[in-house]
């Protein structure tokens, strides 16, 4: 959605409530995707969240989105690199082993790997299959680690992805969780704000 996602999204929730038979006060708590993604979606749905969840008095719990793709893949044993498009051409990374992460999502520019050694051993490749994406990108990092193009896992079903955020915070309810806030892979393109910032609860 290019625009209107902040007027669309408490319809489609309330919509969303009533196909599943809740009310609001039904909820034990709020899974959000904190990214990385388009910085305007991300930054509605985490306050959208964080705002659902005060008024409600239940937890937000925040859900990177290359873990939820991950999930939707079956958390693949072995090396594996989770990727989403991001803009300019350039693509974001993470990469998991034995279910679970061995680092922060990261940013590449396209056509090249500022590290190709993190390639090395890569097993599978999971992401959107739109326009051959995941194949592309299989085949580079093959290149990259020096060995054989790895296996394709394609992931593309938005509603899988959102039933996966929502199967991740369910396993971590009841756990320590600070407030969801988006993740920023790559500096944010905007100006500053003039004036001092708004006082953030905590």
């Amino acid at each position: 959605m290019a625009r209107g996602q902040a007027e669309s999204l408490f319809p489609m929730l309330e919509e969303l409530m009533d196909e599943a038979g809740m009310d609001w006060q039904d909820l034990d708590a709020i899974g959000v995707g904190v990214g990385p993604g388009n910085f305007t979606g991300i930054r509605i749905s985490v306050s959208a969240a964080r705002g659902l969840a005060l008024s409600l008095g239940i937890p937000a719990i925040g859900i990177n989105t290359l873990e939820a793709i991950f999930h939707v893949a079956g958390r693949p044993p072995g090396r594996i690199a989770v990727f989403l498009p991001a803009p300019k051409g350039s693509t974001y990374f993470q990469v998991f082993a034995g279910g679970e992460p061995l680092g922060p999502a990261f940013l590449e520019a396209d056509g090249s790997l500022r590290d190709p050694q993190w390639a090395e051993g890569v097993k599978a490749v999971v992401g959107p299959g739109k326009d051959s994406a995941c194949r592309q990108i299989a085949i580079k990092l093959g290149r990259a680690g020096k060995g054989p193009v790895p296996e394709q896992l394609v992931v593309d079903s938005l509603n899988e992805q959102a039933k996966a955020i929502s199967a991740c915070a369910a396993q971590r309810f009841g756990s320590w969780n600070e407030r969801p806030k988006p993740l920023y892979v790559r500096p944010v393109n905007a100006a500053p704000a003039h004036g001092p910032p708004p006082a953030m609860l905590p």
